[in-house]
């Protein structure tokens, strides 16, 4: 800004106008000048130097001096940030890559630019803007709904060109993980664990006493879980388990899991219930020859299979809420017990079972040294059977027979005539408790 000073006698000389401390210095020939000129000029002097000042506070070069420090250590700052995310990176890289002492070196790198370099990259990859304006929400509903009919679009099933197990099998791999989480969170979800945590874990759900039904519950989460749940290496271990090791290809059956619906089998997450009941008559009274009476016998049996090929059965009057439990384990907790080995061959299976005392004292078994006992070996056969809803839930009998062998060591077998009404047959019961714990997984 330039402005020329006047007074009463003109210009000013060589001596007037402004010094280099800002101070006016007039010429002696202006003394003359009246006051009220000099008070004017003292007032325009006064008003040019706070323009003056204003304008160098507010000029460009001002403000960028005054701002420097800070734009500068706040580049700093992320530069140092940046460099700390790019190396920590590439040790998560070398560590999925097995190389553990790269991964090291880049992660201590990393820590040394900035301390909490993780909990940094960890919060920028979870949290989401607050707010949003109108626009950028309506932009994003839009997206979604058009990702939504893409999904809807992949998604379609058609039965007659495959099977939902390889169609869900695609659509999973499209996707690149298991699942997802429905909302966001700062825990790790089970979607980050790898497809073979997730399969060694439905091991554990089948566990070795074959519970497949907690399998088939397991595959109703989504359809990540579900194509886990067929994998064929359960399968074919739970068909081994069943049937030994020489149980047959698939010649017959489209997968192991349909060999295991179809073939007949029997059920090892429950106990095989029957119930007699019969009228037996009694003896006459010696006083009154014309009473006679009648008795009304019932009776459970009851047969719980392992799949170690063991079996367990108890003939008792009491009902089955205060038998079952006694059945959960292997250890015999009923002296009436018996204990025995079966073996499966198409729809049959054929048990051989023995008594077995609750306690076995000294003299007992001093007893059975010198002969003078006798041993009884139980011969049962069952027709696997299928009724109506119940897959292979009944098993019918085909033949009982006893064999006792005397203290002279000649025995002597007993066969009963199966009738319907003696032997009715044993209908399979799930019992919850003898699956709620798993000492092994599936091997």
């Amino acid at each position: 800004m330039s402005q020329s000073i006047t007074s009463g006698s003109g210009a000013q000389g060589e001596g007037g106008g402004i010094g280099e401390e800002g101070e006016d210095q007039e010429d002696p020939s202006s003394s003359s000048s009246s006051p009220i000129l000099d008070q004017s000029k003292d007032e325009e002097l006064a008003n040019f130097r706070a323009e003056w000042r204003k304008e160098l506070k507010s000029s460009p070069v001002s403000q960028a001096s005054s701002l420097s420090p800070s734009i500068s250590t706040r580049e700093e700052s992320e530069t140092d940030e940046e460099k700390a995310r790019q190396l920590f990176l590439k040790g998560v890289e070398n560590e999925q890559l097995g190389k553990l002492y790269e991964a090291i070196q880049f992660y201590r790198r990393a820590v040394q630019l900035v301390p909490d370099i993780e909990f940094r990259l960890y919060e920028s990859t979870n949290q989401r803007p607050a707010v949003e304006t109108t626009e950028h929400a309506v932009d994003e509903t839009e997206e979604d709904n058009l990702e939504l009919e893409d999904e809807e679009e992949v998604e379609e099933f058609d039965p007659s060109q495959s099977d939902l197990t390889s169609h869900l099998q695609k659509v999973v791999s499209r996707s690149y993980c298991i699942c997802q989480p429905k909302v966001p969170q700062k825990m790790t979800h089970i979607s980050a664990l790898p497809v073979e945590i997730i399969l060694y874990i439905l091991r554990w759900v089948v566990s070795s006493e074959l519970d497949l039904r907690s399998l088939e519950m397991c595959s109703s989460v989504c359809r990540g879980f579900y194509v886990c749940s067929r994998d064929s290496e359960i399968w074919r271990l739970v068909c081994v388990r069943v049937w030994g090791v020489n149980c047959g290809g698939l010649s017959e059956y489209k997968s192991w899991r349909e060999m295991f619906i179809l073939r007949p089998r029997l059920h090892f997450n429950g106990c095989y219930i029957s119930k007699t009941t019969y009228v037996r008559s009694g003896e006459n009274s010696f006083q009154d020859q014309f009473y006679r009476p009648w008795h009304f016998v019932q009776y459970f049996r009851y047969l719980r299979f392992f799949p170690e090929g063991l079996v367990l059965m108890l003939t008792s009057t009491e009902e089955p809420t205060s038998c079952l439990g006694q059945l959960k384990t292997r250890q015999m907790r009923h002296p009436a017990m018996m204990v025995g080995h079966y073996r499966l061959c198409e729809n049959r299976v054929t048990l051989v079972m023995q008594k077995q005392e609750a306690f076995m004292s000294q003299k007992y078994a001093r007893s059975r040294k010198n002969n003078n006992t006798q041993e009884q070996t139980f011969h049962l056969e069952f027709e696997i059977v299928t009724y109506r809803s119940k897959t292979h839930g009944q098993l019918r009998w085909r033949c009982y027979s006893v064999f006792t062998k005397n203290r002279n060591g000649h025995g002597t077998s007993t066969a009963f005539e199966v009738v319907g009404s003696r032997f009715p047959p044993l209908w399979f019961s799930r019992v919850k408790s003898y699956t709620a714990e798993a000492d092994y997984p599936l091997m």
